[in-house]
């Protein structure tokens, strides 16, 4: 972990500590510039944004900063971004944060050339036929290890009245290299490292256990799995290099397993956010042991593999869903609804958008309302 390493999948990657010191001469070389930094404005005010900035701006590259987005990004952050790309005359994006940064940015990189309503490019309704133009070269920075953005080709953008979450896609919007360096979480609070963690972790357990045949995402899922067990308590309560690295390496990994779907968790979450602006790691970390425990019963060789991984032992898979509940007391997160505010009259609300929601679908087993209402009681 104290070397450096390129490696393509599929999108090149830069990864070690230091790494985001090449930024400056890969502009250059590509002959761009003036990027358009895209991040939140949390981030815009620590030194690292700042030293990358000013290393960028000492080669001779002129940058423009765009942070006005929300906790859960918005359809109008995304607009208001394309704005100032095209008045700033940009000629490339740098996404560097989390995912909600990492998403704008990538929404943006889509928005420049593709000029009809955002959301007639949402997925779900096969809006990517749309995505037909080029797009600006587009570049990522990850500073959690969480979402794995930096490595997907889609983003989740919401309407700004409903909150109803939209999928943005294409391969065209993959980034054109990443420079994933743990330097830059090391200084992340306890809180957000232990969220974005629980939000790796669920990418990697749900897209192990969503249904449909894919190998390959079901062995990286598996040793993502590996990884955040053998860190994210060390990279929470006293991190080092090494727990760092290893939590940033499995959110990539969870980015592309969950190529393979995801599944009751996400639909669990999504709505906290829309409904109560729930960070999306915490909503994660919260709903995880009950989504598992639903989807058990059937499965139970799934659950064995993933209790080795995690370090339960063979043929463990009943204590997954316990280890889980231990896992978030120890990292300081809740495991109830009612400790973010949720009450039994929000329950209807909450499971009818969780039903209406594009992860659950991919779940191994089906999911319909009553049960959104049973699980959400339990979680309560």
């Amino acid at each position: 972990m104290n070397k450096t390493y390129t490696y393509n999948f599929p999108t090149p990657i830069r990864f070690g500590s230091g790494v985001i010191s090449e930024l400056a001469d890969y502009l250059k070389k590509h002959n761009l510039k003036r990027p358009l930094f895209v991040t939140d404005g949390t981030v815009a005010e620590l030194s690292f944004f700042k030293k990358i900035k000013s290393d960028v701006e000492r080669a001779g590259v002129y940058v423009e900063v765009f942070t006005e987005m929300h906790k859960n990004p918005l359809k109008s952050d995304v607009l208001k971004g394309g704005v100032v790309y095209q008045n700033a005359k940009c000629d490339c994006i740098v996404g560097i944060g989390g995912g909600v940064a990492l998403d704008v940015a990538r929404a943006i990189v889509l928005r420049v050339n593709h000029k009809r309503d955002l959301f007639d490019y949402d997925d779900l309704i096969g809006g990517d036929k749309y995505v037909t133009e080029d797009v600006p070269h587009f570049i990522t920075v990850p500073t959690t290890s969480g979402t794995g953005s930096e490595v997907g080709r889609s983003a989740i953008i919401s309407e700004d009245i409903s909150k109803k979450k939209r999928i943005l896609f294409s391969p065209k919007l993959m980034a054109k290299i990443v420079f994933a360096d743990p330097m830059l979480t090391m200084e992340l609070p306890k809180f957000i490292t232990a969220a974005t963690g629980m939000d790796a972790l669920t990418h990697n357990m749900e897209a192990y256990v969503a249904k449909g045949f894919h190998p390959m995402c079901d062995g990286i899922a598996l040793e993502g799995i590996a990884l955040i067990a053998q860190s994210i308590e060390t990279a929470t309560i006293n991190p080092d290099i090494e727990s760092r690295s290893k939590m940033l390496l499995a959110s990539l990994m969870g980015a592309v397993a969950f190529q393979k779907g995801l599944g009751i968790v996400h639909s669990l979450a999504h709505p906290l956010s829309s409904v109560f602006d729930t960070h999306h790691g915490l909503a994660n970390a919260i709903n995880l042991p009950y989504g598992m425990d639903f989807n058990y019963g059937g499965f139970e060789h799934r659950f064995d593999k993933m209790a080795v991984a995690l370090g339960l032992g063979t043929n463990a898979g009943s204590k997954v869903v316990s280890h889980l509940f231990e896992l978030n007391e120890k990292l300081g997160l809740p495991s109830k609804l009612s400790a973010i505010g949720v009450k039994e009259e929000d329950i209807d609300e909450l499971s009818a958008l969780a039903v209406a929601d594009f992860c659950h679908p991919n779940n191994p087993k089906p999911v319909a309302l009553k049960d959104f209402k049973t699980v959400y009681k339990k979680a309560l």
